[in-house]
């Protein structure tokens, strides 16, 4: 996506959307962070409530996952980061969570006057990932999640695959997953590459602003309320959902950088 020999209008306009504010006092980028410390080792979330399971382990039955860095293949640089889920109970999934600004955070700023926290607003989410056997997972995740000032601006995407090919955006305040009727058809035995852009608005919500998927743009432009919390900061998640026999499945990531600003 981003080398450009000849670009019709309707890319040109959505590199213009993507304009990144590098002047700013919030601006930060971090790359690869795939590869990077920080991500927790994994949440199992059980259907049908899909809530976070304690005494689930890797190795269970019922669910069972893997995460390994360092692979060089399938790769585009030669370091790329392997998920693997399975088990028993149809329908469930795992959850990879990374603390970026704010307590605990992966790259050095714990942000303790809360000034990154609170004063970023915009975000870019840009990964790639590759599967042998995409069509086995129900769905892929890719959040982007700002908790300041009391509230909680989760940022939702969710492609499904299995479930659909149609990619759903998170509201905060009705916890469920609503549909964008876009497309999503990624590509197995391939690199995919996604980009998603959100933003915090003047008013207090969240802007789903664009999802590009394999150099095709979808703007978006929908706003929703945000939640409620108590915590400060700004982390990323990334997950797995199983489909209805829970077949087991790699995704690998790479590349994955992060812009807020």
């Amino acid at each position: 996506m981003r080398l450009y020999y000849y670009l019709p209008l309707y890319v040109l306009l959505a590199a213009v959307a993507f304009a990144q504010n590098t002047s700013s006092p919030y601006y930060h980028k971090f790359y690869d962070l795939e590869s990077k410390s920080g991500w927790n080792s994994g949440y199992a979330l059980l259907s049908p409530s899909w809530s976070i399971c304690s005494s689930c382990s890797p190795t269970s039955s019922t669910v069972n996952w893997n995460r390994t860095t360092g692979h060089s293949s399938p790769s585009l640089d030669g370091n790329s980061t392997k998920h693997q889920i399975g088990g028993t109970r149809p329908y469930s999934d795992i959850l990879w969570n990374n603390h970026l600004i704010g307590d605990f955070s992966s790259v050095g700023l714990p942000d303790y006057s809360n000034t990154l926290t609170k004063g970023a607003r915009n975000f870019i989410y840009d990964v790639y990932f590759y599967s042998g056997t995409i069509s086995y997972s129900q769905a892929l995740e890719f959040d982007i999640n700002q908790f300041t000032g009391g509230k909680g601006y989760i940022w939702g995407h969710e492609c499904r695959i299995a479930g659909g090919h149609e990619w759903d955006i998170y509201s905060n305040v009705y916890k469920k997953w609503v549909p964008t009727g876009v497309p999503c058809w990624p590509k197995s035995n391939a690199w995919n590459h996604l980009v998603i852009q959100v933003q915090r608005t003047s008013g207090g919500n969240l802007l789903y602003k664009s999802i590009t998927l394999n150099g095709v743009t979808h703007t978006l432009n929908i706003t929703k309320q945000p939640g409620s919390t108590s915590w400060s900061g700004i982390t990323i998640n990334y997950q797995q959902d199983g489909n209805s026999g829970m077949s087991d499945y790699n995704v690998y990531l790479e590349k994955l950088n992060f812009t807020m600003w």
